[in-house]
Parts: C-alpha cells; sequence; structure tokens
C-alpha cells in the first residue's frame, strides 16, 4: 500500500549504510523481481487482454501503476528502449485498462510462483513484509516515477504476491536512482546498452531484439564508447570501461543508501536472504535459460 504519511526527510541517519549491504540487497530484490518478464504466464494473461505480442505485452504490463500514460512518457520512464520499440504501447490502453493490465500481472505472477513452487513459508513472508514494508513506507519518492507509481498500487490479497509487489517498488526504485547516474557519465539509452552487452550483462541479440535500436544508432554508441577508452576497437570492454561501469553501479549504490536506512545493514540483508528462494525457484525452472 501506498505510505500513509510522507517519511521525515529532514531526519538525520543514525549511521552509514555499509555499501556491500546495499547492494546485496539491492542484486536480491533485482533477482526475485525478474521472472516476470521471461515466464509464460505473462503472454497467457496478456493474450487474454486480447494482445499476443510481447513487445506491446511489456510495455502495458510494466507501465500500468503509471496509469493510461502517453508512450512518450513510457519512453522517459524506462530510459534504454529506442522510441521505434516504446511506439508499441500505443492502443493497449483501448485494449484494456491499466487497472485490468495490473490485475493480470499480478495473476501472471501468482501463477509463476506457483508453479515454481517459491519454498516461502508464512512466516518467512511475514517476516519479509515487516523489513521491506518500512523501506517502501520510508522511501522518498521524488524523482523515482516507476517507484511512486507502483507504491500506489493497491497489494493483492495473495500474501506472496503482495511481497512481490512490495518488491517491484524498490527494484524501482533503484532503476530511478541509476537513471540520472547515467545521464551524469554521458551515457545516452543506447550506449549503456552497447555497454552493458559488451561486459556481457545480457545477451546482446536480446537487447538489439527488444530496444530496437538500428545498426547505426548501435554502431555510433559503440564509436562514442571506443572515443572514450571504455570499448576497445573490437567492442570488447577494456578495462577502463569495468572501471566506468563500477562507478555508475557504486554511485547508484550511495543513493540508495538512504532507501535502506530504516532496517540498517542487518535487515537489509536479512530481506536479500528471506526472499532469495524466489530468485532459486525460477532458476531451477531454467527461466533464465536464455540470460544466463
Amino acid at each position: 500500500m501506498p505510505p500513509t504519511t510522507l517519511p521525515d526527510q529532514s531526519r538525520p541517519l543514525t549511521g552509514r549504510m555499509d555499501m556491500d549491504a546495499v547492494r546485496e540487497a539491492s542484486r536480491a530484490v533485482n533477482a526475485a523481481h525478474l521472472f516476470i518478464y521471461l515466464v509464460p504466464e505473462t503472454a497467457e494473461e496478456a493474450a487474454k487482454l486480447g494482445v499476443t505480442d510481447r513487445g506491446p505485452a511489456y510495455f502495458a504490463f510494466r507501465s500500468a501503476a503509471m496509469g493510461a500514460v502517453p508512450w512518450q512518457v513510457v519512453l522517459a520512464a524506462f530510459y534504454n528502449f529506442s522510441p521505434r520499440a516504446v511506439r508499441a504501447v500505443e492502443g493497449v490502453w483501448e485494449t484494456a485498462s491499466p487497472e485490468q493490465w495490473q490485475t493480470a500481472r499480478f495473476a501472471s505472477a501468482e501463477r509463476a510462483l506457483r508453479r515454481v513452487g517459491v519454498s516461502l513459508t508464512a512466516e518467512q513472508i511475514a517476516e519479509a513484509r515487516s523489513l521491506i514494508d518500512p523501506v517502501v513506507a520510508g522511501a522518498d519518492y521524488a524523482g523515482k516515477p516507476l517507484a511512486a507509481a507502483n507504491a500506489s498500487v493497491a497489494l493483492p490479497s495473495d500474501p506472496l504476491v503482495a511481497l512481490w509487489q512490495q518488491i517491484t517498488v524498490l527494484r524501482e526504485w533503484r532503476g530511478d536512482a541509476h537513471l540520472p547516474v547515467l545521464a551524469d557519465h554521458r551515457l545516452g539509452p543506447c550506449d549503456c546498452l552497447a555497454l552493458h552487452a559488451a561486459a556481457g550483462g545480457v545477451p546482446i541479440g536480446i537487447l538489439r531484439t527488444t530496444r530496437r535500436w538500428t545498426d547505426a544508432e548501435w554502431a555510433a554508441a559503440t564509436a562514442r564508447l571506443v572515443a572514450r577508452g571504455w570499448l576497445a576497437a573490437d567492442g570488447s570492454v577494456t578495462e577502463v570501461g569495468t572501471a566506468a561501469r563500477e562507478r555508475i553501479e557504486a554511485e547508484t549504490d550511495e543513493r540508495c543508501a538512504a532507501l535502506w536506512a530504516p532496517i540498517g545493514d542487518a535487515g537489509a540483508r536479512r530481506l536479500a536472504s528471506l526472499i532469495a528462494p524466489i530468485d532459486d525457484a525460477f532458476t531451477a525452472a531454467g527461466t533464465y535459460a536464455t540470460l544466463r
């Protein structure tokens, strides 16, 4: 549920977060959230709403919390997609309302979580909620459009899916915080993808297919990275590029430190441990075979 009171931004932190704990929690949150974009249940639920193309379905599912926004708003919030990719969202709000898409997203998550047999007990879910809820409620949502939108969504009745939605809020919060860091380092939407692909983050074919940058646009982004010394002439990442990527991640972690302050280092690490079975179950089911 959205926070009922605004966090007290004037209250100083009582201690500095360990950046290793911030990184550990962020990775666990991202891993526990990721399955929704890859499981067959999302395509099946989208088809029930009359959309069989995975591109429009992806944008509708992920942006539904923001309401029936124009495609330009989705482009701004998602950052690394080309305009030609995001235009696919046009018309989806006429096919089904954002509320219907959000309901279908929860249905997809519930079905997928049950199918792979995520091994979280009621007690573990309750403990995870006792940790994650204060983080969501105390977060500063200024400049965090996707996180704020997801924080405004009423939680579903299923306890595991409700936990997953809170995880989604925090996943999008870090993503929102990451974008200004990319901009500070002059990494545009295609540039950051080219660097990510060169470093082996996600297979280049998947990035090229889903983000839909043209050959010329990708080549120009690669050339800019080569000129900066971040990529070698053969397109491989250099030591300078690797160091730059780590600086960007470290700066993002710094921006996320205050997010985790309500539960501290121990709480962040405990939450990471509690939600790890979600990623474990989907990994065991082969969900990420094309990515890892």
